[in-house]
């Protein structure tokens, strides 16, 4: 089936009351973990590449990848840029071929971010694009966009609203306490923050640098209204370390399939986990 756009699994998502997972892509093994695991799960699957991903394998590989993972898929798979902090940026992946982008003017005054959100809107509603914005700053970093914990602030719901209000846009990333990376200590979600902003816009909520927070945190969150988990470190981790435990088991191993393949199998390991946790699974 061709790419769907994440507004509709996101729909779908609010009237059954789960999440759907969104998954960072940066090689073929990783788009084939996460399709694998999608389809074992019968679960709706978003595949996202941020600017580090494309600039690292390219525009035209992520979306070919992903489009001929949706392709052979049987359950719904959408592409989402992650991250996006152009006009210019969002506008190429548009271009390209993928069903959803971030618009990530989180950095800006209010006005500027709502003009830049607008901006993006135009054509991404004239093009059947889903648009995600992001209010507040996410902590961490997240490949080229670093956020120290101290500037990071958390979203106030009533800028939350109106941010809504003056854009319309399909799905909003509030900042509730996660960070982008590997986290130091376990994350405090601010719960109450996220129920009040969830009440306000009435659209599904987005929940960033979600891994290392733990699953009984997220299923809080997605009783409060997220509706997209994005999980990027936990697929890192894992792939990267069944890579060194094979090299460390046979360091004349010279073969990049018998490093790859079993990196991709504990990466599809991770995202089925963590479909189970989101609700998705058997959704699709």
């Amino acid at each position: 089936m061709p790419l769907v756009p994440v507004k509709e699994l996101l729909k779908k998502a609010e009237e059954g009351k789960y999440a759907v997972g969104a998954f960072n892509v940066n090689n073929m093994e990783i788009v084939q973990a996460i399709l694998a695991a999608a389809e074992a799960e019968r679960a709706p699957v978003i595949m996202q590449a941020s600017q580090g991903a494309i600039k690292y394998a390219g525009i035209e590989y992520i979306y070919a990848l992903a489009s001929l993972a949706a392709s052979q898929a049987t359950v719904p798979v959408a592409l989402h840029l992650d991250h996006g902090t152009s006009f210019e940026q969002c506008m190429k992946c548009i271009r390209v071929g993928f069903t959803s982008v971030m618009i990530d003017g989180s950095k800006l005054p209010l006005e500027e971010n709502i003009a830049l959100t607008n901006k993006v809107l135009e054509v991404a509603r004239a093009t059947g694009v889903s648009v995600e914005a992001e209010l507040g700053k996410i902590g961490g970093t997240e490949d080229d966009i670093h956020v120290d914990e101290k500037e990071a602030f958390f979203t106030d719901p009533e800028e939350a609203r109106y941010f809504v209000e003056k854009t319309g846009v399909d799905a909003l990333a509030p900042s509730v306490g996660t960070a982008h990376g590997q986290y130091k200590g376990i994350p405090k979600l601010d719960f109450p923050r996220l129920e009040k902003i969830a009440q306000l816009v009435k659209i599904p909520l987005v929940l960033h640098g979600s891994s290392g927070v733990p699953d009984e945190a997220i299923q809080e969150a997605i009783r409060l209204g997220v509706r997209k988990v994005n999980i990027d470190t936990n697929i890192r981790e894992a792939f990267t370390n069944t890579c060194r435990e094979v090299l460390g088991k046979n360091p004349k191993e010279i073969d990049p399939r018998k490093v790859l393949g079993p990196a991709r199998e504990a990466a599809t390991q991770v995202i089925r986990e963590k479909i189970r946790v989101f609700g998705s699974a058997g959704r699709a």
